[in-house]
């Protein structure tokens, strides 16, 4: 199928396409020609109301469409590939992506070892953000039930604490397991966002362990923590709730701390 844009709405008075127009002398800095053509694909995706897994047009729609040589489209491509913007199947064709925090997990991981023997490195920036966030999420999942018992909205958590616990009983708990215990667990509150965040820190903190040497904690630490956690929530017990997401994080500033050990 070719893609043509309706060019009575996406034209300006001087007829240039509307996602390719200049900033105005005295406006802004002017765009570079690599960013033009990326905001450009941008545009066409959100002036066709395209969503995820929706086909894009071809590289040879793109250049015509946008008056630009095969060069410029395929490096914009690739960039807005590298953010999650656009997903290439080879021998299939391009398509909107699911959004995607590789970029940013890439870039964390990267300058948290460069830092990670600073008194405040950037691990511990980051350490220190994801517990201020899970701290309001138990609160939020408690308060989003207050008349009601949280149990059985959360049968999943439930599964993997006892998976933990089993774990623990004949070795580490597994780090995947550990990552499913957080995404289950704040499910019910019907927030995408929470699970792919939350995740991104998770890979970041995984990526850097052989940096930070083996936990001072025990498999069975590990699963007891997860364990308080849960029964905070579920109980709606708000006090025990904070003190349990600031136990759990506890480990990880052990860690982060004895990298300044001499």
């Amino acid at each position: 199928m070719v893609f043509h844009p309706d060019r009575r709405r996406t034209e300006d008075a001087s007829g240039q396409p509307a996602h390719l127009r200049r900033v105005p002398a005295g406006g802004h800095r002017r765009l570079s020609r690599a960013v033009e053509v990326q905001e450009a694909v941008k545009g066409l995706i959100l002036q066709r109301g395209l969503t995820t897994g929706d086909p894009l047009p071809t590289e040879s729609e793109l250049m015509e469409e946008l008056g630009i040589g095969r060069n410029s489209v395929r490096e914009a491509l690739k960039v807005l590939q590298a953010v999650g913007i656009v997903d290439i199947r080879h021998g299939f064709g391009m398509f909107v992506g699911r959004m995607s925090l590789n970029g940013l997990v890439d870039e964390l991981t990267f300058h948290s070892r460069m830092t990670l023997q600073e008194e405040r490195n950037h691990l511990g920036h980051l350490i220190e953000i994801r517990e201020i966030l899970e701290s309001g999420l138990v609160q939020r999942l408690i308060d989003g039930h207050v008349d009601h018992d949280l149990t059985p909205h959360l049968p999943a958590a439930r599964e993997v604490i006892e998976q933990m616990e089993a774990e623990a009983l004949v070795g580490p708990v597994s780090p995947e397991t550990d990552r499913l215990f957080h995404d289950v667990l704040y499910r019910p509150l019907g927030n995408p966002l929470v699970g792919r965040l939350l995740g991104a820190f998770w890979e970041v903190y995984h990526q850097l362990g052989d940096d930070l040497g083996p936990p001072d904690e025990t498999p069975a630490d590990v699963a007891r923590k997860h364990r308080h956690i849960y029964t905070a929530v579920i109980t709606r017990d708000r006090p025990s709730a904070a003190t349990a997401v600031r136990v759990h994080f506890d480990g990880v500033r052990a860690r982060l701390a004895r990298l300044g050990q001499p």
